[in-house]
């Protein structure tokens, strides 16, 4: 059977209200609050547990994204003794404050729910003065090598773990999910459910297949394709992004 992977943007933040991002890492607005309510209460109705069995929840270790999970999925992740483990590889792209999350001392006692342990040390720092950040550069190069990385890391060392019929779920930003991931366009608080394509040879880039419709779980996305690297920097010079030709 086909592994199934869940992938979720968060609910609307308050740096996505007036679009500022010099907000260092910004919880929930009221509105994505309302949005996570709508989610779980769409999601438990159509997908879990009738269609999935989720086994493993996988978050961005940023506010949003950990407030997102927990508001969605909290409750049945407790009920279901279902682990809920923060991982760097799923954080978005860009290296404005808004996109730069906090140390994991100040979120693990925000949040104990989120087991922080596998948390890449380097975290969070993505300083292009900094050869050892260098996988979170906001570059093209780098943003594509994470999202096959983190795809590589399901495929490898996730579900060999688990029983057949289980899926993951992902909770991630818009601009990882899109350019780094899927190609495909995500609304705040909408998720696209995919399938891996079998493989023998596990070499290069995983293949996804969306099983879900073009506009998304919860049909607020985008319907049009996106892209795989769409919209990124080929480097970054100066602090500045810039498109080389």
């Amino acid at each position: 059977m086909a592994p199934t992977l869940i992938l979720v943007r968060h609910a609307q933040a308050l740096h996505n209200v007036d679009r500022d991002y010099s907000i260092h890492d910004p919880p929930l607005s009221e509105l994505g609050q309302t949005q996570c309510c709508s989610l779980r209460q769409h999601f438990f109705r159509t997908e879990v547990p009738d269609k999935y069995q989720i086994s493993l929840i996988i978050v961005s270790p940023m506010r949003r994204t950990i407030e997102t999970a927990l508001l969605s999925f909290g409750n049945y992740a407790k009920e279901n003794n279902i682990p809920i483990i923060a991982n760097a590889g799923w954080q978005e792209n860009s290296d404005k404050p808004c996109d730069t999350g906090s140390s994991i001392e100040e979120l693990s006692k925000e949040f104990p729910e989120v087991d922080f342990s596998r948390v890449d040390q380097v975290w969070p720092n993505k300083s292009r003065d900094s050869e050892k950040a260098k996988k979170y550069w906001y570059t093209q190069e780098s943003i594509m090598q994470r999202g096959e990385d983190v795809l590589k890391e399901i495929e490898a060392k996730v579900w060999p773990e688990m029983e057949d019929g289980k899926a993951v779920i992902a909770v991630s930003h818009s601009g990882f999910l899109r350019a780094g991931v899927t190609g495909w366009w995500f609304s705040n608080g909408d998720y696209r459910i995919f399938e891996f394509e079998e493989r023998e040879v596990k070499e290069g880039r995983p293949t996804l297949k969306q099983i879900t419709g073009v506009k998304g779980g919860m049909g607020e996305s985008f319907e049009t394709p996106a892209g795989l690297g769409g919209d990124l920097p080929e480097a970054a010079v100066g602090g500045l992004t810039v498109d080389l030709p």
